[in-house]
Order: structure tokens, then sequence, then C-alpha cells
């Protein structure tokens, strides 16, 4: 698979006027779905209103166009809002502009590097964890615009949000709060109505009308926020090496999250069309995306699974949805913009609310509490409460670690060396023995699993007399070495050749023997010394014996 395939040049081989006029009601509708997401998105970020805009443009355009799926919808999501809030709140929207840049940046090299594939080994009890935890951090974020209330602060973490709310109770303000409720429960039921038109922007469209009804007292984006309807400019930074250096673990993380998200939505998508995605090409794509997203005044962005779905179900299949979905939030942003000062913040929180519900995915992680090994209920629990209580760079870390650690262990436990049981230590069942002869002072050791670093030791303190001639290793149970396991067999080598005792390996694999050969270990130990199998080992040592003087054997 070529490294960079954008799926528009082969769906446009094929392309109808029917496709196209699906492609374009699809992409009108995920503009209105992602108008009213894209809006409150950019407010829980920190950023203006219209940056979200910006970057479900700028992003949702470039990525179309050049990413790897046929109908993937990218922009601003959920899964960002914490970090990016955290970014601005401590380097300003320029060094939010510079950890776009470098996601962006990481991300292509990523694609050019065929990561796309290993992405799929970021454990799903991480993933979980990290996601239900921004969940979180999303709704207390948004329990301040919720209920009216009023903070003295800028609170910036998730314990200080905590402690305003707490310390501002007497703020509560009740009308703001019905309102919320309202913009909840009609994001609720709306869908059984009908699924064509959000229920987020139905909400937004009631609450500004019960607000202007009712002379209601709520805060509204236009009371918040200078609100603008300009179109996107180019702005670069400037770039000095300290804040590189401070904002590199956040454009790792975003880079990361965006990776991750984009392309768990490319394979939703694949199932629902029967498609197949590029993975590096949408890796490529979505670094661009961000990159330009950054230098055009947008947050990050990456695959939306709830946009891509709206944009399959309603026939989109070629990256031109997505393409016309842009432009459609394009042209909202310079004709209908300035309406969108009259939206209630309570709706904008309500809004959040209910995305932060679907995104938490909490039947999944109670049935991973419930039915998950303890070490992954472990991880699970200790990446979530590391998002909510600290940020989700250090979460992620040492949630990997963590799993990396764990992944060892269990690799460790299934590793096994054990000796070949003698006719005398099994008088009783001794017709049901598969028995070979094996030459006597010779031990035969049956290695399973892989020889690595976390099992080291098994191969390593293996019992050695002067009463042994040969030792054999049957090796036709491992399937890979990594430098430390080959150590490990260079120290038994040398202890053989001080007890002058005869190594000889037995059905080497593959990988194991390119590892030995590429360090020279097949010289040390003799190519002679090398047996296609267990009975060409035996064969060898028994010609050992003879020569050592030795003329006995023993049944195993």
């Amino acid at each position: 698979m070529n490294i960079f395939q954008p799926k528009i040049l082969k769906t446009l081989k094929t392309y109808t006027k029917e496709q196209f006029l699906k492609d374009v009601i699809a992409g009108i509708i995920v503009a209105v779905i992602a108008l009213p997401l894209s809006i409150a998105l950019a407010l829980a970020s920190g950023v203006r209103p219209e940056q979200g805009l910006y970057t479900a443009i700028i992003a949702g355009f470039v990525i179309a166009m050049l990413g790897g799926s046929r109908v993937n919808i990218s922009g601003p999501t959920a899964a960002f809002a914490t970090i990016v809030a955290g970014i601005v709140a401590t380097k300003g929207l320029d060094g939010l502009i510079i950890a776009t840049i470098m996601a962006g940046i990481i991300l292509i090299i990523m694609g050019l590097l065929r990561f796309g594939s290993l992405i799929r080994f970021i454990p799903y009890t991480i993933t979980t964890g990290f996601t239900a935890g921004i969940a979180v951090t999303i709704v207390i974020g948004q329990v301040k615009d919720f209920c009216g209330m009023s903070f003295t602060t800028r609170p910036i973490e998730t314990k200080e949000k905590v402690e305003a709310i707490i310390s501002n109770l007497s703020t509560f303000h009740l009308q703001a709060f019905l309102l919320g409720v309202l913009c909840v429960l009609i994001q609720v039921f709306w869908p059984k109505v009908t699924k064509k038109v959000p229920g987020s922007l139905i909400a937004i469209l009631v609450s500004i009308a019960v607000v202007k009804v009712f002379h209601l007292e709520v805060n509204t984006i236009g009371s918040l926020y200078e609100i603008s309807n300009k179109l996107p400019v180019f702005h670069f930074p400037g770039i000095d090496f300290k804040n590189v250096s401070d904002l590199l673990p956040d454009a790792f993380t975003i880079a990361m999250l965006a990776g991750i998200e984009s392309l768990l939505s490319c394979v939703v998508s694949d199932g629902m069309i029967n498609g197949r995605h590029n993975p590096n090409t949408e890796l490529i794509a979505q670094g661009a995306g961000n990159l330009l997203s950054g230098l055009f005044g947008g947050i990050p962005a990456t695959g939306a699974i709830a946009r891509t779905t709206a944009n399959v179900k309603n026939g989109g299949r070629t990256p031109v949805a997505g393409m016309v979905h842009a432009v459609v939030l394009c042209l909202i942003l310079v004709l209908l913009m300035p309406y969108a000062s009259m939206i209630p913040m309570p709706a904008i929180a309500a809004i959040l609310f209910v995305v932060a519900y679907h995104m938490s995915e909490w039947r999944h992680f109670v049935d991973l509490i419930r039915t998950a090994p303890k070490s992954d209920i472990l991880i699970l629990l200790v990446t979530f409460i590391l998002t909510v209580v600290f940020d989700l760079v250090i979460a992620i870390e040492i949630g990997i670690i963590l799993a990396a650690l764990t992944f060892m262990k269990r690799m460790a436990d299934t590793t096994q060396v054990t000796g070949w049981k003698y006719l005398a230590d099994e008088k009783e069942n001794q017709e049901d023995l598969m028995l070979k002869a094996v030459p006597d002072n010779t031990l035969v050791y049956e290695i399973d699993g892989p020889m690595f670093f976390g099992a080291a030791e098994k191969f390593v303190n293996i019992p050695m007399d002067k009463s042994i001639n040969t030792i054999i290793f049957r090796m036709r149970g491992v399937p890979a070495m990594d430098a430390t396991g080959l150590r490990s067999l260079e120290k038994v080598k040398s202890k053989c050749e001080k007890n002058e005792i005869n190594l000889l390996l037995s059905h080497v694999r593959e990988q194991p023997m390119a590892a030995m050969r590429k360090a020279g270990f097949d010289k040390k130990i003799g190519e002679e010394n090398f047996c296609e199998n267990i009975d060409a080992a035996l064969s060898r040592a028994r010609s050992l014996a003879l020569e050592s003087g030795g003329n006995t054997v023993n049944n195993a």
C-alpha cells in the first residue's frame, strides 16, 4: 500500500452527477450539524466562537481533499477541549497556534513513517480511560454557564474549577439553569421526532426564542465575546526555542489524539460503506489540516465519528461531501455569524453536556470494570483519574507506561524454559510417553515464548556441572528474540564454555536466527551446532558423547 493516496483521486474516476447531488445534500446536512458543535467546542476550548468554524472550514476541507477515507468528516471535537483550554490559558493564542502546527508536522511524519497501522496498538483501556476523563472535565467546565454562575477568578485546572463552583454556589441563577435543562431535554427527545435536523440546532433556536419572549436575564455569546464574520487570515506566530520545547508534550498529545480518533472514525465508516481507508494517507491529511488550521486561526481538528456517521446516512460517499460541508460553513460564517451573538450560554453548556455524555461511553467503562483483568482495570482507572485530576499529557504518559509494563509482565509469564523428563522420573507411566533416545549426560530444554528482556533470567539460571556433556535448547516455540534475549543466550554459551559443555540449538526460527547472525553469535555457536530439528540435535549430541568417551543413552 502506497503511503499517500488521497481517496478523491480514485473516487473521481467514476464520479457521477447522481453521486454529486447526494454528496451536496449530505454536505449541507453535516454542516448544519457541525455549526452549533463548532461554536460550542470553540468556547469550551477557551477561544472565540468563530475559531471553531475556522477549524471546520480549513481542516475540514483540506483533510477531505487529501484524506485516505471516502467519507470521514473532520473538525473540532471534544477530545481537544481540555488540553486546548489549558494551552490558551497558559501560553495564549500564539502558544496554541505553535502547538497545533507542531502537531500537524508530527502527524505528517507519522504518516510518512507508516505509523498508521501502529495506532491500533494503543490499548482500549487507555482510550476509554482518557475519553471518560475528558467527558468529566468538560462537564465540570460547563457547570458555571449551565447554572448561570459568576466566578471572581478564572480557574484553569479541573480542581480549581470545582473549588470555584463550590465557593460561588450563591450566584446560582435559576432561569439559566431551567433554560439549560430545557436544551438538554430537547436534544434527548428531538431525535424521536426526526434525525434529519440535529437536536443541538433546535435547542439553540428554541433557547434564543425563549430568552427573547420571556426577557430572561442570562448571558449570551454576544454579552461575553466579540463575534466576527470575517474569513480566516494567515498568521504565523513568533517562535522561540523555549516555547517550542514547553509545548512539545502538548503537541505530541494533540497528534496522538488526532491520529487515534481520526483512524477510529475511519474504521467505523469503513464498516458502514464496506470500504477500506488508507491509514497513512489519513495521518498525512490530518497533519496538513491541523497545520493549516493553526496558521489560519483555528484549533486542532480530527475525524468526528458523529458527523461522519451523519454523512454516510445522508448519502455521502466521496470526499466531495466533506468539502461541501466546509464550503457551506464558510457561507454561514460570512452571512449568519453575527446572529450567533444571541445564543444563550446555558444552551452552549447543554450541548456540551450531551456531547460529553455520548463521548464518555460510560457503559463500556462499567463493563471493563466488571469484566477486565485487574491489571487492565488499574490502567483504566489510573488514566481516568489522572485525566480529571491533572491533565491529559500526564494521563496518557502514565497509562502507556503501565500498559507496557503489564504487557511485558504477561509476555514474560508466557515464556517458559522446561527441561525434558527422563524415563527414570516417570516409571509409572512409561507406556504413555512419547520416548526419544537422549544421550547420557545430555540435557534438553524446551523454550516456549519470546526471548526478551522481561524473561531473560529464565534462560540464564539453568543447572550446569561437570557431569553434563551437552545442553540442547529446543527453540521451535520461540517466535522472536530481542537484544537482551540474545545477551542471555551469550551468557549461557559462556557458562557452557567454562564448564566444557557443548551447546546445541534446535529448530531456530527465522527472526531469532536473523538476530543471531547479525550479532555474529552464529559463528560463536558454530554452524554445525544449529540443528534443523530435535532428532538432528539428539544425533549431534550422540556424536559428541561418543567423541568424549560416553556411549550410554537415556530415554526421554
